[in-house]
């Protein structure tokens, strides 16, 4: 089953970790503060990396959903 993520801008605090754990998934802007890449749909060899992410986020901004 596909799954895509979503980082919530207004919860990111710039920690970086998802990037640190899955840097297929995850871009930083400017002020290192992270963003899905393209449209946030996760490969299946990476489903684990993005799950792993979410549950290392300290500020719980990482969404993800089942389509």
């Amino acid at each position: 089953m596909p799954i895509r993520l979503r980082v919530d801008p207004d919860k990111c605090q710039g920690h970086s970790r998802c990037k640190s754990l899955a840097p297929e998934l995850f871009e930083l802007d400017e002020f290192g503060n992270a963003h899905e890449m393209g449209d946030g749909t996760v490969p299946e060899a990476l489903v684990d990396k993005a799950y792993l992410a979410q549950s290392n986020c300290p500020e719980l901004a990482i969404e993800i959903s089942e389509e």
